[in-house]
């Protein structure tokens, strides 16, 4: 009896072909542009947290001159080089090597006793002082997932930067991933960042979200 390996070999091989390539270069192409997203030409873009090459890829195409991630856990996340290539570097020393700024703003939620009083997160108000900063543009707003902090921000965006209403802002917040569950007043984040955004106003702020040197230059 002929041994059985050549046969398991060759279907090792289709599988490969068949499942596995295309799995990883799938897996591949995500994460160097996961969720990568036009807000307004030339401005501002959105994402969720690209590998080391991705952020390279849009900083030159770009011409972004700010990065600004919005993960309150992680203040300076550690990114792979691509999917497959795990060397690591920190995203605040990849953006000093690319020569643009890194911000981070942690977004906070205020208490949600006072989600209806007209008290807003201060991370709005840091954002808002980004955004006045003709400096800061093309900006490249991130988080990790790309839908949720950096989708509220996003819509902030929207409304104070663009005229959108309320409603559109919305409904862009729920059609770009937030979700039909999850986009609802009951949410504090919608409901404080976005049904209750007031455009035009402006508070001083404490520097808390992003003071240190660590977070910009």
């Amino acid at each position: 009896m002929r041994p059985p390996w050549p046969r398991v070999i060759l279907i090792a091989l289709i599988v490969g072909i068949v499942v596995v390539g295309p799995f990883y270069f799938f897996r591949a192409v995500y994460a160097h542009s996961k969720r990568l997203r036009e807000i307004e030409p030339g401005r501002m873009y959105r994402c969720g947290e690209l590998t080391a090459e991705g952020f390279s890829d849009a900083v030159r195409t770009l011409g972004i001159r700010t990065v600004l991630n919005v993960q309150n856990d992680n203040l300076d996340p550690t990114l792979v080089h691509t999917y497959l290539d795990r060397r690591k570097i920190a995203e605040s020393a990849l953006c000093e090597k690319l020569n643009v700024r890194y911000r981070v703003i942690a977004p906070d939620l205020v208490h949600p006793r006072e989600a209806d009083t007209g008290v807003r997160p201060e991370a709005v108000d840091e954002f808002l002082k980004l955004l006045d900063d003709p400096e800061s543009y093309p900006i490249l707003l991130h988080c990790k997932a790309g839908l949720h902090r950096t989708g509220v921000l996003a819509a902030v965006y929207r409304m104070e930067k663009q005229g959108w209403t309320v409603r559109e802002a919305y409904e862009e917040l729920r059609d770009h991933g937030f979700g039909d569950r999850a986009c609802t007043a009951a949410n504090e984040y919608v409901r404080q960042y976005v049904l209750n955004y007031k455009p035009g106003e402006r508070r001083p702020t404490t520097g808390r979200a992003d003071g240190d040197a660590l977070r910009g230059k």
